[in-house]
């Protein structure tokens, strides 16, 4: 009983705590270093869960003038193929921003469309996932303007939407000749 009461006694004298309080708090430090801890991975484990999920890189491919059906495809559920969307008829190859456009991610809905009109609205709505742009107020169209700028100073350009009797008109002049 001697240890006992030594350890008790100073454990009331240094922290001005009971052994009951202080065995207490001593346990919710260990629980929550222990669950702060397992938050992180360690750095070797990062970098192997990184390469794991890595998917390469292609150098963007001009796919030219194509429709928005065409375009539907090139929506990242097929790994493949490039990551493509477009805003105000050219097409811009996203596959580098993956985690943004791909399956998944926050953004993924405008992968494979023309996404001009909700994103100068901000919308997320699959009926703003469209190309026209009528009707749309000063403010909104500057808004456009300004994620266009975005995207041909990050991405490259890769081909321009076209509508179906465009391109059929331009594949039977090739016929003719």
């Amino acid at each position: 009983m001697g240890l006992y009461s030594t350890v008790t006694d100073a454990i009331t004298q240094y922290t001005g705590l009971s052994p009951a309080a202080f065995f207490t708090i001593a346990a919710m430090m260990v629980f929550v270093y222990k669950f702060v801890s397992g938050m992180f991975v360690a750095a070797d484990d990062y970098m192997a869960v990184k390469r794991e999920q890595q998917i390469t890189l292609r150098e963007p491919v001009q796919i030219g003038n194509i429709t928005e059906d065409e375009l539907r495809p090139y929506n990242g559920s097929d790994p493949n193929k490039p990551l493509l969307m477009a805003i105000k008829g050219k097409i811009y190859d996203v596959s580098r921003s993956r985690m943004f456009y791909g399956p998944g991610g926050p953004y993924a809905l405008f992968a494979g469309r023309d996404a001009s009109r909700a994103l100068a609205l901000m919308s997320f709505e699959p009926s703003d996932l469209t190309g026209d742009i009528e009707g749309l107020s000063a403010s909104e169209l500057e808004v456009l303007e300004d994620w266009e700028a975005k995207f041909e100073e990050k991405y490259v350009k890769v081909g321009q939407l076209v509508t179906e009797r465009t391109s059929t008109l331009v594949e039977d002049e090739t016929k003719e000749d």
